[in-house]
């Protein structure tokens, strides 16, 4: 019975964990690539706009710079609360920590993970 229980939980853990690697993936292509673009390089349909280039997620040097808990930050409080551009709105309203973790999680893949 404890093995049947710990399979189930670990299959729980495992889902969830895969649930909330690809709903950052799905919420960064709802809220972020009409600025970020489609591949996260900056390249938004609203960045042509903007006085303020969006920025390019993809840039390794760049996004390592910033700690999770900056990125955190600058998706639940926008762009002015990390000394950036007031165009990056407050997401906060919109979306819970998990989602906003997911969305962290995400743009570390688009920057740190290579193909």
């Amino acid at each position: 019975m404890k093995t049947l229980l710990l399979a189930a939980t670990l299959s729980l853990v495992s889902t969830t964990a895969l649930a909330e690697a690809g709903s950052g993936k799905q919420l960064y292509s709802i809220y972020c690539t009409q600025c970020h673009g489609v591949a996260g390089d900056g390249k938004g349909i609203n960045a042509a706009q903007m006085a303020v280039q969006p920025r390019d997620h993809t840039d390794t040097k760049e996004m390592s710079a910033r700690t999770d808990e900056e990125l955190f930050k600058v998706i639940e409080h926008g762009g002015k609360s990390i000394n950036k551009s007031v165009l990056m709105p407050p997401w906060g309203d919109n979306l819970n920590d998990d989602e906003i973790h997911a969305l962290v999680g995400h743009l570390r893949e688009l920057c740190c993970q290579k193909n």
